[in-house]
């Protein structure tokens, strides 16, 4: 019998000895690719690249272009940073907080202030664990093993998880002296970890990493304090009421304290539609236009809403105007290089005509608003003639609200501008969080399924498309808000929980979505379900799990 198996790379076969592991595969047949090579995909599954492969399979590479080779890249520089805060700092605790900036934002607690030269120090034993070139060493024990070795190693936090995981063993990882589990895969040594930066970013560290859009290498830093502020404030409120994890909120659940939880949530949230609201009606002898935009899923239908309410409240009248309606006809959108018409660029808006309308609106003259139709792909007028009375003011909503090419001819002692967004302030435990668009796809893939007839498959298909117009038209102009608002409910997965999981079930696997579905089924089952009986009529999640008043 044959010791030899095929292994099919794009357009090659290879025969290689049974038991190679791909990191082996890659030198032997000298295999090149553009960017880092982090891990591969054995038959349209993510694994390792200390992989045994012992069967004819199909074998793809997974490098810094993509969003899994990102997320396999930040865990182990996730592992080294924490391992060289402690080994620096010998009785503190690492949290990985939330992205920031094209990087991940971390904190160190314990009895020391973190300072400039501090995140140096920490910064340079990195740079020494990555020349030692240790390797991640992965390996399964039972429960109560994994609870011994997280006593030892002051991982606290992680002990109450464990009692969530469906599974009777879990797989850790030892790189030196210290062993973690961080959700996912890992690359195989600290070797592979040598593009990274720290950034001391008061109170915290930055850990600035390669992305996507950067094609693999650190993109530039940019700054979003307002973003930050944002964060800042979750973060406060979930110690306040003692939900930082999912552990936390899965205890409350049980203890039969969701229903309170929910509540807190909401009147959390309407505090905050109601201090905009105070804002702008405190202004509104020169605010005329409120401008609001945010990353899909987001709620900003609910909250342009909520808001009209709360300003309705203050005896103001808003009248809601949309961007839609000043599309250009279908046969003047301008097309690219291919020919192709980009229809979320700021490019397919009459901003011309938007501004002239607006600014005569202001001025209390009378216009006609037009209306797009969609069928015909053209602007048509019916008749809609609208003039502003002492006591209202214009509500729109769309992607490129905030870019002020849209309202360049409007003053901005006029305008308030309003940035929303689900920023996920719920971490798994301290060194696994979960990411702010993980939320926003669920959200979306419920929504599309139940009102939009839309398949999983087609939701995933269209997300990398959607994620690059949200950094082209949405992301660069987040920070010219007026204010922040994070529409992010601490209780949402564990009623997401029964909507979404049914809908990843018995997933092909052969699917090019496969990964990224199975990737979200194994952390969602860490939740305890929280029913939906409480949710109000008006709450944000309505929008997406139907129910909703608006």
């Amino acid at each position: 019998m044959s010791n030899n198996i095929r292994i099919e790379h794009g357009d090659q076969i290879y025969e290689a000895e049974k038991g190679i592991t791909v990191e082996e595969f890659i030198e032997e047949f000298d295999i090149k690719s553009s960017n880092q090579i982090v891990a591969a995909k054995v038959d349209n599954k993510i694994q390792e690249l200390t992989y045994t492969l012992n069967r004819d399979c199909r074998l793809a590479f997974v490098d810094l272009r993509s969003n899994d080779g990102i997320r396999i890249y930040v865990r182990g520089l996730t592992f080294i940073f924490i391992r060289a805060c402690r080994e620096l700092f010998p009785e503190c605790s690492v949290s990985i907080e939330h992205s920031m900036s094209k990087g991940l934002y971390c904190e160190i607690h314990g009895n020391l202030t973190l300072t400039p030269s501090k995140v140096k120090r920490i910064e340079e034993r990195m740079r020494e664990i990555v020349k030692l070139d240790e390797p991640f060493e992965r390996y399964s024990v039972s429960i109560e093993e994994a609870k011994a070795i997280f006593k030892e190693m002051r991982f606290y936090d992680k002990l109450n998880i464990l009692e969530y995981r469906p599974e009777n063993t879990v797989n850790l990882y030892r790189c030196g002296w210290m062993t973690d589990y961080l959700y996912g895969y890992m690359v195989p040594s600290t070797g592979y970890l040598k593009k990274f930066e720290l950034m001391f970013y008061l109170p915290g560290v930055i850990i600035r990493h390669p992305t996507v859009d950067a094609g693999g290498q650190i993109p530039e830093f940019v700054d979003s304090p307002k973003l930050y502020k944002v964060f800042r404030e979750a973060e406060k409120w979930s110690q306040i009421i003692k939900v930082e994890n999912v552990a936390q909120l899965n205890k409350m659940i049980e203890q039969g304290r969701g229903g309170d939880l929910i509540r807190m949530n909401e009147a959390y949230l309407e505090n905050q539609i109601a201090d905009i609201a105070s804002e702008i009606y405190e202004n509104a002898d020169r605010i005329k236009l409120i401008l609001i935009a945010g990353p899909s899923s987001s709620g900003k239908t609910t909250f342009a809403q909520r808001l009209r309410v709360q300003l309705m409240v203050k005896g103001l009248n808003p009248i809601p105007i949309s961007l839609d309606d000043y599309f250009y006809d279908r046969e003047d959108i301008p097309v690219d290089e291919n020919g192709e018409r980009d229809l979320e660029s700021i490019d397919i808006i009459d901003t011309e005509l938007f501004n002239e309308q607006m600014t005569a609106m202001i001025q209390g003259e009378e216009v006609e608003i037009p209306r797009y139709n969609f069928q015909k792909g053209k602007r048509e007028y019916m008749g809609n003639r609208v003039k502003l009375g002492s006591d209202q003011l214009i509500i729109v909503e769309g992607i490129h609200a905030l870019n002020e090419r849209l309202s360049a001819m409007i003053p901005k002692s006029n305008k308030f501008k309003i940035y929303i967004s689900a920023l996920t302030q719920l971490n798994i435990d301290n060194h696994n969080r979960i990411p702010t668009t993980d939320t926003r796809l669920i959200r979306r893939m419920i929504r599309d399924y139940k009102f939009r007839g839309s398949s999983i498959q087609e939701t995933l298909s269209l997300w990398p498309n959607v994620r690059r117009g949200e950094e082209r038209n949405i992301f660069p102009y987040q920070e010219q808000a007026d204010v922040m608002l994070n529409t992010a409910l601490i209780y949402e997965l564990a009623v997401l929980k029964p909507y979404i999981l049914p809908l990843l079930e018995d997933f092909d696997e052969e699917s090019p979505y496969y990964i990224e579905v199975n990737r979200i089924r194994k952390f969602m089952k860490y939740f305890v379900v929280l029913e939906d009986d409480h949710i109000p009529n008006n709450s944000i999640l309505r929008e997406f799990i139907g129910g909703s008043c608006f």
